[in-house]
């Protein structure tokens, strides 16, 4: 599982707290808070 997070406005996609892991969403993923692109997600190691 990973943590991705949102480059604008820090949001953060946990795979461990969704139904979804985030490399499985469809491309048309927009973030839940800011609304950029799945592409401003960065994977947090």
């Amino acid at each position: 599982m990973a943590v991705w997070k949102c480059n604008v406005c820090g949001h953060i996609y946990d795979d461990e707290k969704e139904f979804i892991p985030f490399e499985d969403l469809d491309d048309t993923y927009l973030c839940t808070v800011c609304g950029v692109p799945k592409s401003e997600f960065t994977k947090v190691e």
